[in-house]
């Protein structure tokens, strides 16, 4: 749909800029209780930034008829927006359509139950879903970003608002055409954004909200809706962000720009995030275009510092991605197919397909990796446990979460067991632990 102002008239930009920006309220106490449990799922693919859990608590490998012990559900409001769990508490940036604000909500591991919300006004419209980020915790700090770029940071106990930026009043951001799909980054006392408009990155202050530091955007690169992700190369750490126009790597001390790849660009829209591959290595996809499906980049000395080279490319048959973002394990790279309908595939790191899941097809499903086996949500909500191997494609158990679901694309989160997935109005809190008996298999 053609969206009000997207047109980028200077009267719709001027009018976005002038827009006062809004202001938290008061947090709202509920009845429920942080859980004991252990354990944290702190952000956006988790405490590594890969989508794989460290945790030692082993996982059934079976399921009965009846599924998964399921510990708990909610109703959201429409979106794809993933938890993040922390000192028993569930963090999730929901959407009140009565209230009109994004809203965070701070929900316990153990029940469901609400511990505290809070809010801010922000006026949206149903756009393929409304809310689609998942927040991140430091400490005692919980940062969201909004589908219309407001950046707030809530404290995890109280739910007060410490601060609220509008990226798009304060950088200049154009909202993604989806809303936006980046999930905020912290790096030690840092929140490292990608705003596009005049700063491409920017490090800003957790504790006050204050900009410490920008990377200039001199070529005007926007914003895209994927996540910024962390890495260390040649001595270097770095952030890496696909926008527009290119890859880009900053330095991590002061957002000076290391590198650009101008060879891959946004051809319609880019949500999965750059995939970090040992040696200096890149892989990034998409979904939309008709000429390249995905790309991996290799980082080499140069004489500016370093750049980065086109090692191979794959074709949209060979392998693209629309949503989510592949995962590298022990070797290899995990990622659902578009182009084959959805499928799980597994592929080598020159490009090639070791397996594919067959009539398994998962549409733009979110998929992990946990106790050595493949989580994957289809996109109608049917969970399937594989087996995270090279070697074949071979499913242990499945169950429908879901009866009727409908776009299951948010990301899940796993924590002392528990997995947290949702579809578009519901999350559900599903005990995968492993018992001391060992059901019936469900095929």
């Amino acid at each position: 749909m053609r969206v009000p102002g997207q047109d980028q008239t200077e009267s719709a930009a001027q009018a976005r800029v002038v827009a006062p920006p809004p202001k938290a309220g008061q947090p709202v106490a509920g009845s429920g209780k942080a859980s004991k449990l252990l354990g944290s799922w702190p952000c956006f693919r988790g405490p590594d930034h890969n989508a794989i859990s460290s945790e030692s608590v082993k996982l059934a490998r079976q399921w009965p008829e009846s599924g998964p012990p399921e510990l708990w559900r909610l109703t959201l409001g429409e979106g794809y927006a993933g938890a993040a769990v922390s000192q028993g508490r569930v963090f999730l940036l929901d959407y009140d359509e009565q209230a009109q604000a994004d809203t965070m909500r701070c929900l316990s591991l153990g029940d469901g139950r609400e511990i505290w919300h809070n809010g801010y006004p922000v006026e949206l419209t149903r756009n393929h879903g409304i809310s689609r980020t998942v927040p991140a915790i430091s400490g005692d700090a919980v940062v969201s970003i909004g589908p219309r770029c407001q950046v707030a940071c809530w404290d995890a106990t109280t739910g007060q608002c410490h601060w609220l930026i509008d990226m798009v009043q304060q950088f200049g951001t154009e909202v993604p055409r989806w809303y936006t799909g980046q999930c905020p980054l912290i790096d030690g006392d840092q929140l490292i954004l990608a705003p596009g408009g005049k700063s491409l990155l920017a490090g800003v202050d957790l504790k006050t909200g204050q900009v410490l530091w920008s990377t200039p955007n001199p070529k005007g690169w926007k914003m895209t809706h994927a996540s910024v992700v962390p890495m260390e190369h040649l001595g270097r750490k770095m952030y890496v962000y696909c926008a527009t126009g290119g890859i880009i790597g900053v330095a991590a001390e002061d957002g000076t720009t290391l590198w650009e790849c101008t060879e891959w660009t946004t051809q319609f829209a880019t949500a999965p995030s750059p995939v970090v591959v040992p040696d200096g290595r890149l892989f990034v996809s998409s979904g939309y275009g008709s000429k390249v499906g995905s790309l991996m980049l290799q980082l080499q000395p140069a004489a500016d510092g370093m750049q980065a080279v086109v090692l191979f490319s794959l074709t949209p048959k060979q392998f693209n991605s629309e949503q989510q973002t592949p995962i590298y394990y022990d070797g290899y790279i995990y990622g659902i197919h578009k182009h084959g309908g959805g499928q799980l595939v597994c592929l080598d790191l020159d490009g090639k397909e070791i397996w594919n899941s067959g009539r398994d097809r998962f549409g733009h499903g979110p998929y992990m990796i946990a106790d050595g086996v493949l989580l994957a949500l289809s996109g109608n909500g049917k969970l399937v446990m594989a087996e995270a191997s090279p070697d074949a494609y071979r499913p242990l158990t499945r169950y429908q979460v879901f009866a009727d679901g409908q776009d299951a694309w948010g990301p899940m989160a796993l924590v002392a067991g528990r997995l947290l997935c949702r579809d578009m109005t519901r999350m559900t809190c599903l005990d995968l632990a492993a018992s001391s008996s060992t059901p019936a298999a469900n095929p």
